[in-house]
């Protein structure tokens, strides 16, 4: 069983390896708007620092055990959440995925035109 390490307006869970993965979930309090979804809304990269912090030292003290690792992100918890995924990805000294070619309305910016919280299946092609 895999205890959640959760990023939420005042709770934070502690960052316990419990088993092979790890799962961290970035959740907004809701105070972003549907509207405004697309782009970064709240500056949330200390936050996310910390928690790339404890990925690395469970990583470093767990290395023959830790086989994955998932993150979820909404779009509540910064305002974009592939944009949260990215920052979080590079913080991992992981490349970016671009998001710029899928299945989602765009602006000429590359920035997602829509409104309505996404799901995996409006990133399948």
């Amino acid at each position: 069983m895999c205890t959640v390490w959760s990023q939420l307006a005042d709770i934070r869970t502690p960052p316990i390896v419990t088993t092979d993965f790890l799962y961290i979930r970035f959740i907004g309090d809701r105070t972003i708007q549907e509207k405004d979804f697309g782009k970064i809304q709240k500056d949330r990269v200390s936050e996310m620092k910390k928690w790339a912090r404890f990925v690395k030292k469970a990583e470093e003290e767990q290395r023959d055990r830790l086989n994955l690792a998932i993150v979820a992100a909404n779009n509540h918890y910064a305002g974009f959440g592939p944009g949260t995924a990215n920052t979080f990805r590079q913080m991992l000294d992981l490349s970016e995925v671009t998001w710029n070619n899928v299945n989602v309305p765009q602006d000429e910016k590359g920035i997602s035109s829509n409104t309505k919280q996404t799901s995996l299946s409006d990133f399948l092609k």
